[in-house]
């Protein structure tokens, strides 16, 4: 991203989520803050109204990640004491969070998280008392003690939301995140989304992946971390991480659109992971 200026990807997705609102059946993912969002954005960005530009297969794996990652929340809601959102762009998870008692810390480069404040404030959205922002640059500052420093208690049951990130960030800021959270006291539950390299893609899909790859240079946001579905459970089972399920394309599909003839173009996958932390008693096993 650029200095100064939200993220061009974090625009994007929010557009997406709201569009699939409106126009898409079925309704994967219900996201009642992601049209007043996406019409905020649009009031102060002077690049035309959220509309469906955004490729139907992408908004379809956008809709399938955040659904998969709530399901998996409410799942885990009774061993789950906070939620920490990693790179949270636009998400709107933190102002409608439904579990009442738990806390959500939204992690984001303070550039971005300053940008999405104001939206949220032009967009007449309450900011719940169990939200709270934490401003961080991955690259740059210790996550462990920005969190700190806004109330993260490490001892709590804590899920891991952090989707539309990891591809952004270098390899060591991937391993740092990781590395804290498999330091925590407590347990913790991981759902993050990643992208393949161009090199374990089908051939038909290279090309539109390269062209994407170059667009998102030249916006600044270049992809950095791409992983094959080996390489990715390699990095979380070395981290101490388990129960990993990684859904790509066709487990997606089959899950949440079935009736679905949308094909793989990205080589997208979304997962989760748990890790028991030093605790006694694992998150969401009893």
């Amino acid at each position: 991203m650029q200095l100064g200026q939200p993220s061009r990807t974090a625009l994007g997705a929010a557009r997406a989520r709201a569009f699939h609102q409106d126009a898409d059946e079925p309704r994967i993912f219900e996201d009642p803050l992601a049209v007043l969002i996406a019409k905020a954005v649009d009031a102060v960005v002077d690049e035309g109204p959220a509309d469906d530009g955004i490729p139907m297969e992408a908004r379809l794996f956008l809709a399938i990640r955040h659904r998969y990652a709530e399901d998996e929340l409410s799942a885990h809601v009774d061993t789950v004491r906070q939620v920490v959102v990693l790179g949270a762009g636009l998400d709107t998870f933190g102002p409608r969070n439904p579990f009442p008692g738990m806390s959500v810390f939204e992690v984001d480069h303070p550039d971005t998280q300053a940008w999405k404040r104001a939206r949220i404030a032009d967009a007449g959205i309450p900011v719940p008392a169990s939200l709270r922002f934490v401003p961080v640059d991955f690259e740059t500052d210790s996550l462990g003690e920005q969190l700190a420093s806004a109330g993260f208690d490490d001892s709590a049951p804590t899920f891991f939301l952090w989707l539309g990130v990891v591809q952004y960030l270098t390899a060591a800021a991937v391993d740092t995140t990781l590395r804290f959270i498999a330091e925590l006291p407590a347990p913790a539950r991981l759902i993050l989304d990643y992208s393949e390299p161009v090199s374990a893609l089908p051939p038909q899909n290279k090309a539109i992946v390269e062209a994407l790859a170059d667009v998102m240079d030249r916006l600044g946001e270049p992809w950095l971390s791409l992983f094959t579905s080996d390489e990715i459970a390699g990095k979380l089972s070395g981290f101490g991480f388990d129960e990993i399920e990684d859904l790509d394309w066709g487990r997606m599909i089959a899950r949440f659109a079935p009736l679905s003839g949308a094909s793989d173009r990205v080589g997208g996958h979304v997962l989760s992971a748990a890790h028991p932390g030093h605790a006694a008693v694992p998150l969401g096993r009893k």
